[in-house]
């Protein structure tokens, strides 16, 4: 199977600028590149698309450049929005142009990394205008979509020239880099043309390049994809822990389940089959989440993290929580009702200030009935005292009512 074959069947090719790409990526290794702008300090799921789509490109022998857009951040991409985007100072833009860069080493370390703050900075605006800009014709910029659909709302000179901007980066890394691919959603489109036309005019009639995209990612429901009731799902740690991106994959629904793995996984196409058939057979075993889950949060933080994101979710599962560590307690339960406590305190009085029971009495008999378990072990004495002594780590103390039902005490 030919890679945009493969693509196609992975439901990862929208649309192609021209069809002897396919002929072009079977023959020799080229180069190409992906851009994200750093509109915030850390790139949240919904970007991953491209740096995977990147990685198969590069295990396929052809050669990544990762382009930060220290230079476009500060303009902003009216693609996919219908207003305009608040602008980034440009100590903001670089601190978060460092944050991304490192993000997106993790994930394909031996790609070269560059941002396009290094050369759109070196151009003064006559020279701009006149070098650049002299090849842009505005009917042809104005029937770009991405320009098209904000007419009505109004659209500023800046986003206006968005395109121009990105069209000099393809430009620049063709020049400088004989890069002749650029790939990107479905709503970089214009912005990929317009490259290839500016190159086209600049570089000579006979200069070759190549665009392609993928289809935006929605859930089957219609929902945004990467998207939960807390937020989007960063990559950084601090914004979203391991735990917690792990488990956004692990809750992948059913119906977006085999999608999701021809896109997310890197398993050939006959395994990929397979674990689907698997997963079509028994969908209760959630085999595909699972797999869904573990390369992508290896890919992202690591093998380690990745153990750590299963441990903590097997002890959720379990109720054996006194194999973690303080960090896991703290990922594995931030959302789960908790209280401080700055002394001893009788079970009871904890189950009530936790809420898991709605009375004393109730409390009592969730413990006789042996429904009550404290860091794992079960409690049965009503006089049970919770003391820091005993607490995970001197820190934590996890209490469990019946199977599902958790909340945590701080010391």
């Amino acid at each position: 199977m030919k890679f945009l074959e493969e693509l196609k069947w992975r439901e990862l090719l929208f649309d192609v600028t021209d069809p002897e790409l396919e002929d072009v990526l079977e023959k020799e290794p080229i180069t190409f590149y992906v851009g994200a702008d750093p509109t915030a300090d850390s790139l949240h799921v919904g970007h991953l698309i491209s740096y995977l789509v990147s990685k198969r490109l590069q295990d396929a022998g052809h050669h990544p450049i990762l382009v930060i857009g220290g230079g476009t951040g500060l303009i902003g991409d009216p693609s996919g929005r219908s207003s305009e985007r608040q602008l980034l100072t440009l100590e903001t833009s670089m601190s978060n142009a460092a944050a991304i860069t490192k993000q997106v080493i993790n994930i394909l370390p031996t790609a070269k990394v560059v941002n396009n703050y290094d050369w759109i900075s070196t151009y003064d605006i006559i020279s701009f205008l006149r070098d650049i800009g002299k090849h842009f014709n505005i009917g042809y910029m104005m029937a770009k979509d991405s320009v098209k659909s904000r007419l009505d709302q109004g659209i500023s000179f800046t986003e206006f020239s968005y395109q121009i901007i990105q069209s000099l980066d393809f430009m620049h890394l063709y020049k400088e880099h004989n890069c002749t691919l650029q790939i990107g959603g479905q709503d970089q489109w214009g912005n990929i043309t317009a490259g290839l036309e500016l190159i086209r005019k600049t570089q000579g009639s006979d200069s070759k390049g190549y665009g392609f995209t993928w289809p935006l990612l929605t859930k089957a429901d219609g929902s945004k994809f990467g998207k939960t009731a807390g937020g989007a799902v960063w990559l950084d740690v601090h914004r979203t822990s391991v735990y917690e991106f792990f488990q956004y994959w692990i809750n992948t629904p059913d119906k977006d389940a085999v999608s999701f793995l021809k896109k997310f996984t890197f398993m050939s196409v006959e395994e990929t089959k397979k674990l689907i058939e698997e997963f079509e057979e028994a969908p209760h075993k959630r085999v595909a989440q699972h797999k869904i889950a573990e390369e992508l949060t290896v890919l992202v933080h690591g093998p380690e993290a990745y153990e750590s994101a299963l441990r903590i979710s097997n002890a959720l599962f379990s109720g054996e929580v006194k194999s973690l560590s303080a960090d896991e307690i703290r990922d594995g339960f931030k959302d789960v009702p908790s209280i401080v406590i700055s002394s001893d305190q009788n079970i009871v009085d904890c189950l009530m200030e936790t809420e898991l029971a709605s009375s004393k009495r109730q409390a009592r008999e969730f413990i006789q009935n042996g429904a009550v378990s404290i860091n794992g072990e079960k409690i049965e004495d009503l006089e049970f005292t919770v003391t820091k002594e005993d607490a995970i780590n001197k820190e934590f103390t996890v209490i469990r009512r019946g199977k599902k039902k958790y909340a945590l005490i701080k010391h």
